[in-house]
């Protein structure tokens, strides 16, 4: 086995599910309400450091590292489910540079130390939202933020 002590990898955020654009309908009601639920928050990206690993050769092989996009909402006010976290885990004394900056992120200098590195997209709102007294019938929704997306280097 080959020790390795420096790897570039990527990583990025879930995006966030698309808010839905849906009406209730209901037998003697002439003109029911809207009912589109919310998007799902997209997972984040979590870095925390382990005493079990002592280098980065897991990196090397597997460079790119994605949250799971959150659900988009649907009808009868149902809001999409949120997107599941990555967890990495990295050696203690591991230092986090963003590659195309050049800056320190962060250093893990003690054990079990956890930091979120990407955040993930926020989730649309649905046509439920927009209503108002006066405009009862919206016909529009918002879409799901991206997450955040860098490039690392680990030292």
């Amino acid at each position: 086995m080959r020790f390795i002590d420096e790897v570039k990898i990527k990583i990025k955020a879930g995006d966030g599910g698309n808010g839905c654009m849906a009406f209730r309908r209901e037998k003697f009601v002439p003109r029911g309400g809207p009912s589109g639920g919310d998007g799902g928050r997209g997972g984040d990206v979590v870095m925390i450091s382990s005493q079990r690993h002592n280098t980065l050769m897991h990196f090397r092989f597997n460079p790119e590292h994605k949250g799971e996009r959150g659900e988009h909402g649907m009808g009868s006010n149902c809001s999409g489910s949120d997107g599941k976290s990555v967890t990495l885990q990295v050696p203690v004394g591991t230092v986090v540079y963003n590659l195309e900056t050049g800056e320190l992120i962060h250093d893990f200098a003690t054990p079990d130390d956890m930091v979120v590195i990407a955040r993930g997209g926020r989730g649309g709102r649905g046509n439920q939202h927009f209503a108002t007294s006066t405009h009862q019938a919206p016909r529009e929704h918002e879409l799901g933020r991206p997450g955040e997306e860098f490039q690392l280097r680990l030292e």
